[in-house]
């Protein structure tokens, strides 16, 4: 039996193209070391796809709610309604998301943000 704290193949893996993410985006936009929420937030500027600009706060965290529904779409748990008439895109939840503790849903959120970057 393994010890617990022994990483697995697949975690290191993982944690490798994670890091590697991390810094090749950092360096694309020399803004210090980016974390999750800072990958979400330039999915979410992407996915929006309009000019480059100051958001208000209430954007901010529309932002980061389209880039969740976004890289959670591939694993079913949202699809796309279509756009408002301010070019916003809005979404669906079609299937609840697992109970999962804080560590799991870190790992389901980064692995899902490689996944889109990845395609």
């Amino acid at each position: 039996m393994r010890p617990r704290y022994a990483p697995t193949t697949l975690d290191l893996s993982f944690e490798k193209r994670w890091r590697d993410l991390v810094t090749k985006l950092s360096a694309r936009f020399d803004a210090g070391t980016l974390d999750l929420n800072a990958m979400l937030f330039l999915i979410g500027v992407q996915e929006l796809g309009q000019d480059a600009r100051e958001f208000k706060k209430d954007e901010k965290v529309a932002l980061m709610h389209i880039a969740i529904c976004v890289v959670l779409l591939p694993f079913g748990y949202y699809k796309e309604l279509g756009r408002d008439a301010d070019g916003w895109p809005h979404f669906e939840r079609i299937k609840d998301l697992p109970p999962l503790g804080p560590e799991e849903q870190e790992r389901l959120m980064k692995e899902a943000v490689l996944a889109y970057f990845e395609e």
